[in-house]
């Protein structure tokens, strides 16, 4: 229902909000019938925090891809820097307009990627408990780093395929493009997750992965992008230059898939403990 929803709303951001909020929660829900059904316990979905550090990684990497990526964009002139339209409107949101702007750009950085982390763990909370906290182990018992990675990835990327096939999920280019380039993004992005879900045993990492990246690509990267006639094909997650360079972090973390060798799965009810 909540996709028929939102593929029928407008180009607002109520509507938006409420319903990504409703979608991204739909692994959650999947998660909990899939338990009840096969008499499996919620609680072994690997709540525990886990080492600090794993944590700390899964919040910055996302920013270093982004940077990297946005940085080539910008230099090549796919994109410009900065949009002093979003930038004047974001300062007058937050009564910061008297601020310059390199000053605010710099303070709204750090705010967003500090409170605003917050905000979009809520809603990453949801896919993750789906993703990392049921598929990825499940998956882990029957097969390898690599094959959990893909087979998750592209169930996690086809999962989104409604919204940039019918929806409004996407920059202008042709579906195809778009389809493509987001396909290679998400399943490089399921290689970086897999890898910390299995190395920290906690889906938190995987929830601090996926609301850095919603964060930092979403929420400041792609808006503060002056777009030009070719930005449609580069930027955010549906152009070609975030997708390149998260194949070559994903193909990083795949070079270090030895160091998950010793991490298994009880299939029972407490598949989340090592």
């Amino acid at each position: 229902m909540v996709w028929v929803l939102t593929l029928q709303a407008g180009t607002g951001r109520i509507g938006s909000r409420i319903y990504g909020y409703g979608i991204m929660w739909c692994p959650a829900l999947a998660t909990y019938l899939t338990c009840k059904l096969v008499k499996l316990d919620m609680a072994g979905l690997a709540w525990q925090w886990g080492r600090p550090k794993y944590q700390l990684w899964a919040y910055l990497i996302p920013l270093l891809y982004s940077l990297i990526s946005y940085v080539i964009i910008w230099l090549a002139g796919w994109g410009g820097f900065y949009n002093k339209t979003f930038i004047n409107e974001a300062a007058q949101s937050l009564g910061w307009s008297h601020l310059p702007q390199g000053l605010f750009i710099v303070l709204f950085f750090l705010v967003n990627g500090v409170i605003g982390l917050f905000g979009s763990m809520s809603t990453a909370l949801g896919e993750e408990i789906g993703w990392r906290g049921f598929l990825v182990p499940q998956l882990s018992n029957l097969t390898t780093y690599t094959y959990t990675s893909l087979i998750s990835g592209i169930i996690w990327a086809v999962w989104h395929y409604p919204l940039l096939i019918f929806g409004h999920y996407n920059n202008g280019a042709s579906a195809w493009y778009g389809l493509t380039c987001f396909t290679v993004a998400i399943v490089s992005m399921s290689f970086i997750s897999t890898w910390f879900r299995l190395k920290s045993n906690s889906l938190w990492t995987g929830v601090m992965l996926h609301a850095s990246h919603n964060l930092f690509v979403q929420s400041f990267f792609t808006p503060i992008t002056v777009a030009t006639s070719q930005s449609k094909y580069f930027i955010d997650e549906f152009g070609a230059v975030l997708a390149g360079v998260l194949l070559i972090f994903a193909v990083y973390f795949w070079t270090r898939r030895n160091e998950l060798t010793s991490i298994r799965f009880a299939q029972s009810s407490s598949y989340g403990t090592e």
